[in-house]
């Protein structure tokens, strides 16, 4: 094998550890707290381009603590239907992978630096609190995924958190003076928080769709997902809920606090919702589900993109 070989299976290796199919979840909080800050008039291009920079980072220290600890702790085995681990498959040495970890994680809290400068406390305790989180979703002596508060975790960080912190430092390099210790006034919106609901709700019907697939394996290594505690009927409920949820939103904005029809675009991603639902709803195994867990990848991104320029138009 050429050394040119050996180079492009390395970096495939660690593009595969990345899992860039998971990106939507890091890019469409900042997408639609973005739209909403253009909205209010308070859009700050460099603040959302940083936004987005530790959101992607977090995802991607995320996704490496998961393949190294769900492969030390026996999760991940031949049997598992997921994408590959490469970890459990021997691709990449563990304690590689856990350096991965550690570094992106670090140059998270680094890309932060200057949000920190803009936002202030919040962003700080916002930011450190997100990445010991997204360590502990499956590290450390009580992993959330393994408790059945992975979904829990997602739905606020990956979605209100991440939106209304991306909302709230445009808003703040505008209004507010650097290293504030307060929250100041017009930064922390009752709209941020709805806009945010449908990010929360779709990032965490992503969760779903991966431990459905995965409840059998995870359940004999001792995994306790909130999949594996509701069994697949009440899964496929909590999956449906979380796309109501989504679809409600735009409804309520316009009804209820008088945002422009406009805002109803994401209503216009409902078929292709359909078709990811009734997979969901009638398949457990990964040839099916897989296709299935990046089709609610995409759905999250078109939905943020609609949604973003509905609130915009």
């Amino acid at each position: 094998m050429s050394t040119a070989e050996v180079d492009i299976s390395r970096t495939k290796a660690w593009v595969m550890a990345a899992r860039p199919q998971t990106l939507p979840a890091a890019a469409a909080p900042v997408i639609v707290g973005t739209g909403l800050a253009v909205h209010e008039g308070v859009f700050a291009p460099l603040e959302a381009l940083l936004a987005f920079v530790g959101a992607a980072l977090i995802q991607i220290g995320t996704n490496f603590a998961n393949d190294y600890y769900d492969a030390i702790k026996g999760a991940d085995t031949d049997d598992r239907e997921g994408f590959t681990r490469v970890t459990q498959a021997g691709i990449i040495p563990p304690e590689q992978v856990k350096l991965a970890t550690i570094v992106t994680f670090g140059l998270a809290i680094l890309s932060g630096t200057y949000l920190v400068y803009v936002g202030g406390l919040p962003i700080l305790v916002i930011g450190l609190v997100s990445v010991v989180c997204g360590w502990a979703y499956t590290g450390g002596p009580y992993p959330l995924g393994y408790h059945g508060l992975g979904d829990l975790f997602v739905f606020v960080f990956f979605g209100i958190v991440a939106v209304m912190g991306t909302f709230y430092v445009q808003a703040a390099a505008t209004v507010a003076e650097p290293l504030t210790t307060t929250i100041p006034e017009g930064t922390v919106t009752w709209e941020a928080f709805l806009a945010s609901l449908p990010i929360a709700a779709i990032s965490t019907a992503i969760i779903v769709v991966n431990n459905v697939r995965d409840l059998e394996t995870d359940a004999e290594a001792g995994k306790r997902t909130l999949a594996v505690r509701l069994g697949y009927r009440w899964s496929r409920v909590e999956y449906v809920a979380m796309l109501a949820l989504a679809y409600l939103v735009p409804l309520w904005l316009w009804f209820g606090e008088g945002f422009s029809v406009t805002v109803l675009l994401p209503l216009l991603s409902l078929p292709y919702a359909a078709v990811v639902t009734q997979t969901v709803l009638t398949r457990t195994d990964g040839e099916a589900l897989n296709p299935a867990l990046e089709g609610t990848g995409k759905l999250l991104a078109l939905y943020a993109v609609l949604f973003a320029v509905g609130v915009v138009a």
